[in-house]
């Protein structure tokens, strides 16, 4: 997903990515010329939902799959899916297209409202609904140093000082106090258990996107 954590031992760095005050202001994503349509990015991925149409003006209400959805907020194009076709308002009778501008997008409460270029009332905003919203990876914003967005740690191998695998990472979890990778053995890992290796400074000595590996310190045994 959308989710940034630091290599740190500070419980308010799980899944932060730039401190913005989202609430009462609005960014906009104008200034450009953009197309009305794109082809499906191959890095696309999946950042949160329309859940329902939002005033009567044409906005939407969206849920975001991160606390911090700077994904969301600073993508100039969404990319849309239809969701589960009961979710979808029967109503609707024009297709979900497969990208929008968006004009402006802001916080409401635990979720954001936005406004799709061309949606102007609320049946277009309706005919949104239930959509699952994917964002190219390339347009998150950039990281600080030690930083990682968590779709980029996933299948990362994970190897300990001794150079022993351990095996790639499959996920990550969110305990509140820190991000834990969730280590699971591929053929090559030595040992056949899933390992929860809490990704901060005391364990993880080195994260190289590039080669693709992660450097802890972890025994085999723990």
């Amino acid at each position: 997903m959308g989710h940034a954590c630091r290599r740190r031992w500070s419980a308010s760095s799980a899944r932060r990515r730039l401190p913005l005050d989202l609430a009462g202001s609005a960014v906009r994503a104008a200034g450009r010329s953009v197309e009305p349509e794109s082809p499906w990015p191959p890095d696309a991925q999946e950042v949160g939902r329309i859940v329902d149409a939002w005033g009567v003006k044409g906005w939407v209400k969206v849920e975001p799959y991160s606390s911090h959805p700077q994904a969301l907020v600073s993508a100039q194009r969404w990319h849309l899916k239809r969701g589960d076709a009961a979710a979808v308002s029967p109503a609707v009778v024009r297709p979900c297209p497969l990208s929008i501008v968006v004009a402006q997008v802001r916080a409401h409460g635990e979720f954001l409202v936005a406004k799709p270029c061309g949606s102007d009332d609320r049946t277009s905003a309706e005919a949104l609904r239930g959509a699952r919203i994917f964002v190219s990876r390339a347009e998150f914003p950039a990281t600080d140093v030690d930083e990682f967005y968590w779709v980029d740690l996933i299948g990362l191998h994970v190897v300990n000082r001794e150079g022993h695998v351990l095996g790639t990472v499959a996920g990550l979890l969110d305990t509140g106090a820190q991000s834990v990778l969730q280590v699971r053995p591929g053929t090559s890992a030595e040992g056949a258990v899933e390992r929860l290796i809490p990704f901060v400074s005391a364990y993880v000595d080195r994260v190289d996107l590039q080669a693709r590996r992660i450097e802890v310190d972890w025994e085999l045994d723990f």
